[in-house]
């Protein structure tokens, strides 16, 4: 079995309980409320402008045997440099306060996640980030394909509001079937090992910041209504 696959089965619990939240499932429906779709931009925008120094710290600390994967590294930043400012442009397309987000600080799990990662780079194995790459891009696919769209049309915001969500559709595929590659490529036992927990800690702390978004209203509603009969 390749590399790529033995994660995504190690992977399935935390995977299968992140996409079973309630606000996956209104997000994948387009029945999201515009608060939670400003949450989630905030968020991601916390995460997201970790990207780029994330991937530098682990470029550095990649060790030569591993070469050909610090030059994928590069090839990642070109391609995810700047999209933090996509995603403050469109929380003002739809009214949300992006200065305010930029000089604000990021709700716990996203905080614990950036700092677990930094961490690992420094004191453990590098390669683990590409955990993150697992979780982050494997999930945005899901959400860009599935829920952009509707959600736009629920909504009712311009197109201009979703730079970020419908751009990761196309882009994070290519990047999987690129990551898909990677992985089976990477052979080293510790390496892997790495890799699966760092996705496995990333999953929990994603699903954590998911649970923290506001549901849409149709839910309590329905709770309301059972309470009255």
């Amino acid at each position: 079995m390749s590399f790529f696959q033995t994660l995504q089965d190690a992977t399935r619990t935390e995977r299968e309980t992140l996409f079973n939240l309630p606000v996956i499932h209104q997000a994948l429906h387009g029945e999201v409320s515009l608060e939670s779709y400003r949450a989630f931009l905030t968020q991601a925008y916390y995460h997201v402008r970790h990207t780029v120094p994330l991937m530098m710290a682990c470029g550095a600390r990649l060790p030569s045997r591993l070469e050909w994967l610090r030059g994928a590294v590069c090839e990642y930043i070109e391609d995810e440099y700047g999209h933090e400012q996509w995603i403050l442009n469109d929380l003002r397309a739809c009214g949300g306060d992006a200065d305010a987000v930029r000089e604000g600080t990021p709700g716990l799990p996203i905080e614990l996640m950036v700092a677990y990662l930094y961490d690992l780079i420094a004191r453990g194995n590098p390669v683990g980030l590409f955990g993150m790459v697992n979780v982050l891009e494997g999930t945005s696919i899901a959400l860009a394909t599935h829920a952009a769209g509707s959600i736009q049309q629920r909504l009712a915001l311009p197109a201009t509001a979703f730079s970020y969500l419908s751009s990761h559709g196309s882009l994070d595929v290519g990047h999987m079937e690129t990551y898909r590659t990677l992985m089976d490529r990477l052979d080293d036992p510790e390496d892997q090992a790495a890799v699966i927990k760092a996705s496995k800690v990333v999953y929990g702390l994603y699903t954590d910041m998911f649970r923290q978004l506001p549901l849409a209203h149709a839910e309590p509603l329905k709770e309301l209504d059972h309470a009255a009969v």
